[in-house]
């Protein structure tokens, strides 16, 4: 049950990025990761 959980969780977050790829393009997309990931540090 927790490991399907966890494969559910993954596939969701996996289609969200493809998503927001195809939706903003490649550079956006970037940029976008790149400002989250200086947020956290």
């Amino acid at each position: 049950m927790i490991v399907w959980s966890a494969a559910a969780l993954g596939a969701l977050a996996v289609l969200g990025a493809a998503a927001l790829w195809f939706h903003y393009g490649t550079a956006v997309f970037f940029e976008m990761i790149a400002a989250g990931i200086s947020a956290c540090f």
